[in-house]
């Protein structure tokens, strides 16, 4: 498995208790459902292997 980048990430603290508690509903750390957040939403634009803009 590749090895995961890190970077800091500055967000709305109103954001973040949103997030963390859409996190804790999925059983994920809010790191992990950002991330899958983000792929989700890749995938949607066509920018990632899976799903295009179309489906």
């Amino acid at each position: 498995m590749p090895k995961k980048k890190s970077f800091p990430l500055r967000i709305d603290p109103k954001l973040y208790e949103i997030l963390q508690k859409w996190a804790n509903d999925e059983f994920r750390s809010v790191n992990s459902h950002i991330e899958f957040l983000l792929k989700e939403a890749a995938k949607k634009a066509g920018r990632l292997p899976g799903k295009s803009k179309d489906e």
